[in-house]
């Protein structure tokens, strides 16, 4: 019964195409692929993209920021990034911010990864990434890097809770004592020089003044020996 049917089909194909069978299949295959490319030119890629049945896993909320107080420098490099379950801090000019929410750059593999538990605030102001500029001592800073390391405390006091400071070394507090001494020992001194100057002049005055008054006893006892002679 099937090649009763193919018989009668190839004779319809012939009788009605004037074409072969194997002519007409293949001409009908070959609109069919004429057709998917020219209707791929009106439909947008989005409906032949296949939908992906994956579910992606959605980011874990960011803790609360914890507030550290005054911690030291060794400290802050324990919140550098590697421990993951660690806050992402950053100070400036001695002020430590909770940069986790942008771990993006300042975690590990970020471009300014290596400021994380830092103070960076000398290597911001130069944008240098030199390990000798990564300090918070900006001294010998130049206008306009002191500028720039401005605007990048105020993008971070906007963006960013501040958690802490970084604790004085002692050294410094030991410093600052010595010079306040040396400015209170120098200070009597300064003050000893002007009291003589004062002095000194004084004394001067009085002299002049005595010379003067000699000077003029002498004109007078002259004026009058003068006029008992005449």
């Amino acid at each position: 019964m099937v090649l009763q049917v193919w018989e009668t089909l190839k004779e319809t194909i012939t009788a009605y195409t004037g074409l072969s069978p194997a002519a007409f299949f293949t001409v009908l295959a070959l609109a069919f692929a004429v057709y998917q490319v020219v209707s791929g030119f009106f439909v947008s890629p989005e409906e032949h993209r296949p939908r992906s049945t994956e579910v992606y896993p959605q980011s874990e909320p960011l803790p609360p920021p914890v507030q550290l107080g005054e911690i030291t420098e060794d400290e802050l490099k324990q919140y550098d990034g590697s421990d993951s379950k660690k806050p992402l801090l950053m100070a400036i000019k001695g002020q430590i911010y909770d940069v986790s929410q942008s771990r993006m750059f300042y975690g590990p593999g970020g471009p300014y990864a290596l400021f994380a538990g830092k103070d960076a605030s000398r290597a911001l102001a130069k944008m240098s990434f030199e390990d000798i500029d990564l300090t918070g001592d900006i001294s010998g800073l130049g206008p306009f890097e002191l500028e720039a390391l401005q605007d990048w405390e105020y993008k971070f006091m906007s963006k960013y809770v501040k958690v802490g400071t970084i604790q004085k070394k002692v050294g410094e507090g030991k410093e600052e004592t010595s010079e306040t001494k040396a400015d209170a020992e120098e200070s009597p001194s300064t003050n000893t020089g002007e009291e003589a100057s004062v002095v000194t002049r004084d004394e001067t005055s009085r002299s002049i003044d005595e010379k003067t008054a000699e000077t003029t006893e002498n004109k007078d006892v002259a004026n009058g020996d003068a006029s008992k002679e005449e």
